[in-house]
């Protein structure tokens, strides 16, 4: 399984449709035992190709859901699906190496945070369904925190929280600005 899941995850000796629907059975049948095999030399390439795939569906079929600006929805909807994993990301690390002084790798954590999106893209687009893909993801990034980065559970769910507080807060804060900006354009 190491060496099928290595295949996968590195898209080596395989086709990318392949490797894609190989990490997602994984994602979606056992996400442990998955992110347990994650290779330890995880690159950026296959995670953010699992992402962008994952994210180019989403936004094509978020737009059978919307009447007008198809185009322009469109490119806010993938920009969205992609730069949230990033983000997600990166503060995580930021709230692990500050507070705890646990070394995880960025691009291993980058890896779990794309894995975890990627694969609960796939089911948000559908209207209301974001009350529950959104949890999911949140699940499989613990998981994946705990089971690739080495991380324990309580460690893990603490991080996700501090994390999902902190995303809250600063785009809360980015309220006034965007109210302001959209006035602006209209």
């Amino acid at each position: 399984m190491m060496v099928e899941n290595s295949c996968a995850i590195t898209g080596q000796n395989r086709s990318f449709t392949f490797s894609y629907f190989q990490t997602l059975t994984g994602m979606l049948g056992a996400p442990g035992k998955f992110f347990e095999n994650l290779p330890e030399n995880v690159r950026m390439g296959f995670p953010l190709s699992f992402l962008t795939a994952s994210a180019l569906f989403f936004a094509g079929a978020s737009l059978t859901c919307l009447s007008d600006n198809r185009l322009i929805m469109g490119a806010v909807y993938f920009a969205n699906a992609v730069v949230m994993p990033f983000t997600l990301a990166g503060i995580s690390y930021l709230i692990i190496t500050m507070t705890m002084g646990r070394k995880v790798p960025f691009l291993r954590l980058f890896a779990v945070c794309s894995f975890a999106a990627g694969t609960t893209l796939l089911a948000s687009w559908i209207p209301l369904f974001i009350w529950i893909t959104e949890p999911w993801k949140w699940i499989l990034t613990v998981i994946g925190m705990v089971k690739a980065c080495g991380l324990g559970w309580i460690r893990s769910v603490v991080v996700m929280a501090v994390t999902i507080i902190t995303m809250m807060l600063f785009f809360w804060s980015l309220a006034p600005v965007i109210v302001f900006t959209k006035g602006l354009l209209e």
